[in-house]
């Protein structure tokens, strides 16, 4: 029934006619309000108060207590309230520590969309609480409320509803707890916090009471094992709430909230008050034991043990309360609990028992509560007089989706080129509404299982290429049309993602909230190798003019268009780009034919790496027509590197597509008896892709082709070469195991010639400046960093080298990153340059060391290093109009940030709820929530974590907050 606004002054008045004694009758000790949604087509809503009469004065009030009035209003304050009577639903139940619950339902139908505040008042709250006020406390009205989003997209959405009555008594000097067993049907998130306990103010808006933390009305005592002080909190997440410990016996009220949250915003609060009575107690509260979080594969039997004692040896009742045991909150099989031994003294046990199904998968966990209470035993002097005290334990089950089974794939052809037909056994689950997703990574990749974390790991390099309805059995990877690339390994896995329970595809965000199956076994493959792979580029010999190095490859797998033709292209320099072509090779992929090998003779191999690269041409309706390119492979690279003195330290490099790492090298020394002949001293195992080192004392530690020891002798030249061992890891490259030798490197062990390392600095930044002229953020390239240095005469009383004939130049994107080598500084040839300007940076950030070479190669320590920091820039707005004229239609930060690594932006609306959240770096908020929910004009809060490009991978942190102004 709607009252209109006119007819609630009668209703005080009525109030006022009444005795007095009616009017502060001492009776209602808790409550809550909660709803749901009837109907899609219309706002139509089921609204229950919960409440909670205490007895000590007589049932009388609990039974007078006939119907409640809801007031409803939009929580903007906009528009008249409506008021609602609700019925009492019979009956009035005793649910023990002399306390009834009452429920009252209405059905009502909302005007429109939006947010609306639910509130009930009813006079009064019990005397002589200690914590509110103002006094005395049988003069002030009980009050509770409950915020709703009224919004189509959300479906037949309900609120959580609370499982656990607030009846438990505390006792002064031990733990009380108490947990309101909340549980969501529709598996949206819930999160708790404390409130303030509240009297009705005008149009059903509450008003805050007198209120004292229950903890600090007297001083704080102990806790119940001894610890200082005693503490009063809410478990955020769990929603525990405990006081550990009470000190002063009488009443206590304090309320609290239960938030109901979906993608990211928060859809409802619920407000659940409540009153503790604290007693003294000649007993000692039982205590159950904790039990541990499982999850479970749906169509698992959950047989759980549940065990309480009590030292004291009292008689025990032990229940449980959960959402589970309710078919109108879950699809059945409920779940049940049985204790056999229950009013046992001393120890009773129960058993939860749930056969999970399919129906039952979401991302969130089931909540079950276990409580045990005390009772006296049967030698009890007065049973009437026993404090009956209770303990509480919570149970999280989440149930996952199980794996998926039997991916196979197939080869097949497109159009677009190579690719897969994968096929897989059907799905155990058939959750309408589910869908099937297909990952992929570019090479066999093994992931870390976790059943409570299901699905795909973030981080483990598969990507999302498709979804499938869940009774689908097949998907073509062709990847979007474009064709697989040749020479891949390819693994691929599925996993299931199941709706949020009650959801339609019609609802944004349907797929959020309904959890995941563990991912399959993987899938791996290789593709025909449709291209040349360059295999070898392994240098012959060492000469200024007369150098050879042998370049191999091996031949495609696919024989389609023939005749074909390689052509072979050289550079100087590893990371050489300057490609000449150096040979065309014809072939018809005949086996066995000499075509996919050539000597390249005539080189400096003494002074120059070389880079290589093959092109690959096939006949096209009668004409060569290039089919692709190789990805280019350089030769290794010997030069000396640091070492003690009377050693010689070497140092490699290989800029190659294979893999160099995680094997063992090889490295050679001359022997001086037999000129031109190089005996094996090493075997070096290396982890890291490019760079590798090796000092030799002279003790050859490779016997098998006989041990030349030799002793290393200041200026003293010696001859070294090695060999790098590396393979693609792919089993159709032959063969599998990959060996190149470097040119010969002759040099001296010298510890008075040695370079001493140069004095760096770094010219500074004026961000003021650049900041004036924020366009030139604009770029994303183009940023120098000017770099000087100065040799140094001498170095810790040791005459440093004058004879420099180099500076090479290191840098390094991050602090802590392995240094590359970025220049060799050689002109003019006197006196040397020292400076140099690492131009073409996308960031100023960055680590500079250099180092000083002399005649003989050997290389100084590194100078000082230097690390430079950029300047960011990040400027926010504070107003857009998403209104769909093209115009500032999106909330994003003005002129270009800046050196932004990563950002986390969260917006909230003015009752602090959040509605958005992104990452990003340009946020490009279009004002609607992450479910696609269009947002009211109005004033937004944001907070913002920047973290900006820094010289440190974590990047450098900056936090901004502030709001903004959203016209429509």
């Amino acid at each position: 029934m709607l009252r209109p606004l006119s007819s609630r002054p009668l209703i005080v008045f009525l109030l006022l006619a009444l005795p007095l004694s009616h009017v502060f009758a001492t009776h209602f000790r808790a409550g809550e309000i909660t709803a749901r949604r009837l109907s899609l087509s219309s706002p139509t809503y089921e609204i229950k108060l919960t409440g909670y009469f205490d007895m000590i004065g007589g049932i009388g009030a609990a039974q007078a207590q006939n119907d409640v009035v809801f007031t409803i209003n939009s929580t903007d304050g906009t528009g008249d309230p409506e008021f609602v009577t609700a019925p009492r639903i019979p009956p009035i139940v005793d649910i023990g520590n002399n306390t009834t619950q009452n429920v009252y339902i209405a059905i009502y139908t909302f005007r429109t969309a939006g947010a609306y505040r639910i509130s009930v008042e009813e006079d009064a709250r019990n005397d002589n609480v200690l914590n509110i006020g103002p006094k005395p406390t049988n003069r002030l009205n009980f009050y509770v409320s409950t915020t709703l989003e009224i919004n189509a997209a959300f479906g037949l959405n309900r609120t959580p509803v609370l499982r656990n009555a607030p009846i438990d008594i505390a006792a002064v000097g031990q733990r009380y707890i108490h947990n309101p067993a909340a549980f969501d049907a529709d598996g949206d998130s819930i999160a708790y916090r404390m409130f303030v306990p509240q009297q009705a103010g005008t149009n059903g808006r509450g008003i805050n009471l007198e209120y004292q933390d229950p903890n600090t009305v007297t001083p704080p005592g102990q806790t119940e094992t001894g610890a200082s002080p005693a503490t009063f909190s809410i478990n955020r997440v769990t929603g525990d709430i405990i006081w550990d410990a009470p000190v002063t016996k009488g009443y206590y009220n304090v309320a609290f909230i239960v938030e109901e949250w979906r993608d990211g915003a928060l859809i409802g609060q619920i407000v659940r008050d409540m009153q503790i009575i604290v007693e003294d107690a000649r007993n000692d509260r039982p205590v159950l034991t904790p039990l541990q979080d499982i999850c479970v594969e749906a169509g698992t039997l959950i047989n759980q043990k549940v065990v309480a004692t009590d030292k004291n040896g009292d008689k025990l009742t032990l229940t449980s309360a959960s959402g589970l045991y309710d078919a109108t909150l879950i699809t059945p099989p409920l779940a049940t609990f049985n204790v056999a031994n229950q009013g046992a003294q001393g120890s009773v046990t129960g058993t939860f028992t749930w056969q999970t199904s399919c129906d039952h998968i979401r991302l969130g966990s089931y909540n079950v509560l276990f409580k045990v209470e005390d009772g006296p035993p049967p030698t009890y002097p007065n049973p009437s007089l026993f404090m009956k005290l209770a303990d509480m334990t919570s149970f999280n089950i989440r149930v996952y989706g199980p794996k998926p089974t039997g991916l196979t794939g197939t080869a097949v052809t497109d159009p677009g080129g190579t690719a897969y037909r994968l096929n897989w056994d059907a799905y155990k689950c058939q959750i309408p509404n589910a869908k099937i997703v297909i990952y992929r990574a570019e090479k066999c990749t093994e992931i870390e299982e976790d059943v409570c974390e299901p699905g795909i790991p973030a981080g483990s390099g598969y990507e999302e290429i498709g979804r499938v309805d869940v009774n689908q059995t097949t998907y073509l990877d062709n990847n979007g049309g474009e064709g697989l690339r040749p020479g891949v390994s390819y693994s691929y896995r599925i996993a299931v993602i199941f709706p949020r329970p009650g959801a339609s595809p019609g609802d944004p965000g349907y797929l959020i909230g309904g959890g995941k199956s563990l991912a399959s076994a993987e899938y791996c493959l290789n593709l025909p190798m449709a291209m040349p792979v360059i295999t070898n580029v392994t240098v012959d010999s060492t000469s200024t003019i007369r150098g050879q190095i042998t370049v191999k490859w091996i031949r495609p797998a696919v024989t389609t268009g023939v005749p074909a033709q390689y052509k072979l292209f050289r550079a100087t320099g590893q990371n050489g780009s300057a490609f000449t072509e150096i040979a065309s090779i014809n072939t018809n992929l005949t086996p066995g034919a000499a075509d996919t090998l050539f000597v390249d003779k005539g080189l400096n191999t003494e002074a120059n790496a070389y880079n290589y690269k093959l092109e690959y041409y096939t006949t096209v309706n009668g004409q060569l027509t290039k089919f692709d390119e190789t990805e280019t492979a350089s030769s290794v690279r010997l030069e000396q590197g640091a070492a003690p003195s009377n050693q010689v330290g070497l140092k490699w490099t290989a800029l190659v597509p294979w893999d160099n790492g995680n094997r063992v090298h090889r490295v050679y020394r001359e022997d001086k008896t037999k000129p031109g002949t190089f005996n094996r001293i090493a075997e070096v195992s290396v982890t890291g892709p490019q760079t590798f080192t090796y000092v030799d004392d002279g003790k050859d530690k490779y016997a098998a082709d006989g041990t030349v020891d030799v002793s290393i002798v200041k200026d003293s030249t010696y001859c070294y070469k090695v060999e790098t061992v590396g393979s693609y890891n792919n089993s159709q490259i032959r063969p599998s195991v990959l060996y190149n030798f470097s040119q010969i490197l002759c040099v001296s062990s010298s510890d008075t010639t040695k370079p001493c390392p140069p004095v760096l600095s770094l010219d500074p930044l004026n961000c003021d400046s650049l900041r004036a002229h924020p366009e030139a953020f604009c770029t994303t390239s183009g940023f120098t960093n000017h770099l000087t240095w100065e040799y140094p005469a001498e170095l810790d009383g040791r005459e440093c080298d004058p004879l420099v004939t180099a500076y090479r130049v290191y840098y390094a994107r991050y602090e802590g990153d392995a240094p590359t080598l970025i220049a060799t500084v050689t002109t003019p040839p006197s006196p040397l340059q020292t400076s140099f300007d690492h131009e073409g940076l996308t960031s100023f950030a960055g680590c500079y060391f250099v180092t000083a070479v002399n005649r003989f190669g050997s290389e100084s320590a590194p100078s000082n290093t230097v690390c430079r920091d950029n300047c960011p820039m990040f400027v926010l707005p504070n107003v857009f109009t998403p209104n769909g004229d093209n115009k500032n239609d999106t909330f994003q930060p003005l002129e270009c940030p800046a050196f932004v690594q990563s950002l986390e932006f969260k917006v909230y609306n003015r009752w602090g709820a959040q509605v958005y959240s992104t990452k990003d770096v340009n946020i490009n908020w279009d004002g609607k929530t992450n479910g696609g929910k269009a947002l009211a004009a109005g004033q937004y809060y944001y907070e913002v974590t920047i973290y900006f490009e820094s010289f440190t991978k974590q990047g450098t942190e900056t936090s901004m907050k502030g709001w903004v102004q959203l016209l429509r």
